[in-house]
């Protein structure tokens, strides 16, 4: 079986995020970035259905500038066998994104895809469900535990209410959530093996997708801040403000 991976370049989560002074979007530029975690997460599946002898090969996909190849390199540190950068300097939205994977799987033609359940640059939530849909395949969203069977792979979901259990018939999309793995760290021998594992670069042209941007950002601001509390004396005083100042009540 063959599985490929979706990974997105996003700023670390561990930066401030800070807006650009023109408000057209986030600071980028001299900013530590790092591979999405929900993309990590599916790496991270994809490697442990591999060591279990149920995958024979994982191929990496990132989309972005030149500099995705770092993250790629990161997945392959982390053991995946091979990466693919469809390279562009447009700004890809999620639909662009699912129509680019979705020329990748018709070439690789893998058995599973695995992506993060959304970046948490932008937060979509779409590109997973996307893809599913344009392939036609039966997807799992959201996924917290992955069991594969005969042809088939069962995929414990969460949901509003709990917990969901579903069934898919291969070849199937999955998208990751928080509590289906913890990755693992890439040791210092396999960051210098990923140096030599293959990197194939392909554009948007080679696969004749079109990356026109659909959506127009207006502004980006930072959430205004919020103001101090006050102490009031009683609960009169605090019913008084409720109903005239905040008059939420």
């Amino acid at each position: 079986m063959k599985v490929l991976v979706a990974v997105k370049r996003v700023v670390d989560y561990n930066v401030k995020i800070r807006v650009k002074a023109d408000n057209t979007g986030i600071e980028t530029a001299n900013v530590k970035m790092a591979m999405n975690p929900f993309d990590e997460i599916a790496v991270e599946e994809g490697l442990r259905l591999k060591e279990a002898g149920i995958a024979d090969e994982l191929v990496v996909v990132s989309l972005g500038v030149q500099q995705c190849q770092e993250t790629i390199r990161t997945a392959l540190a982390m053991g995946a066998d091979r990466g693919i950068l469809v390279e562009t300097e447009d700004e890809l939205q999620p639909m662009a994104v699912a129509k680019l994977l979705g020329e990748v799987v018709g070439r690789e033609a893998p058995d599973l895809v695995i992506v993060g359940k959304q970046a948490i640059d932008d937060d979509s939530n779409q590109t997973g469900q996307m893809l599913a849909a344009l392939l036609g395949w039966p997807q799992g969203t959201f996924a917290s535990k992955i069991t594969p069977g005969d042809g088939t792979i069962e995929v414990v979901r969460e949901i509003d209410g709990g917990l969901e259990t579903v069934t898919l018939k291969m070849p199937a999309v999955i998208t990751t959530d928080l509590r289906l793995n913890v990755p693992r760290y890439a040791s210092l021998p396999n960051i210098m093996k990923a140096k030599k594992k293959t990197i194939d670069v392909v554009t948007p042209a080679d696969l004749g997708v079109d990356t026109a941007s659909r959506l127009v950002t207006l502004k980006v601001e930072e959430p205004p801040r919020r103001q101090a509390g006050v102490k009031v004396a009683d609960a009169a005083e605090l019913v008084d403000k409720l109903r005239n100042e905040a008059k939420v009540i």
